[in-house]
């Protein structure tokens, strides 16, 4: 499967939320969000991510972006890890990998899902891609996406 890039439209996905939710990409459709995949909660990258995004969520929402977080972790662990973090945006649980492979994300090692490849997309109120980054670093990723988006 290609990687979705810049202007690509989002695929269809049904993923479960922290609050136990069902989110489909109709219900985010009309509205401007970050998209960001990490490779799994409580672990030092990711609980450094997830602080950078908690610290600027006000600035990206002023901004009139949302911010969904999204691993392969089960709903109870995103609680936890939301609970723990003080995080003050929505983790998203896709357990089956769907959304990951969708978005291109997974890492592999010779030719075996090892993972998933730290990515964030930023996507506009008509469901398309205006920014894509992958592999990024999880201590300056937030900075940079800041200094990108002007926020």
């Amino acid at each position: 499967m290609a990687e979705l890039q810049v202007g690509d439209r989002i695929p269809a996905f049904c993923v479960t939320a922290d609050t136990g939710e069902v989110v489909t990409a109709d219900d985010v459709l009309g509205r401007k969000y970050i998209l960001y995949f990490y490779p799994k909660d409580n672990t030092p990258g990711c609980t450094l991510e997830a602080r950078a995004f908690r610290d600027a969520a006000a600035d990206f929402a002023a901004a009139g972006y949302a911010i969904y977080g999204v691993s392969r972790d089960t709903t109870e662990s995103h609680c936890r890890f939301r609970d723990k973090e003080q995080l003050n945006f929505t983790l998203w649980s896709d357990r089956d990998g769907a959304l990951c492979e969708a978005f291109g994300v997974i890492r592999r090692v010779a030719g075996i899902a090892a993972g998933i490849r730290r990515s964030t997309f930023v996507i506009d109120e008509t469901g398309r891609i205006t920014a894509a980054y992958r592999g990024v670093n999880a201590r300056t990723h937030v900075a940079e996406l800041r200094q990108e988006l002007g926020i």
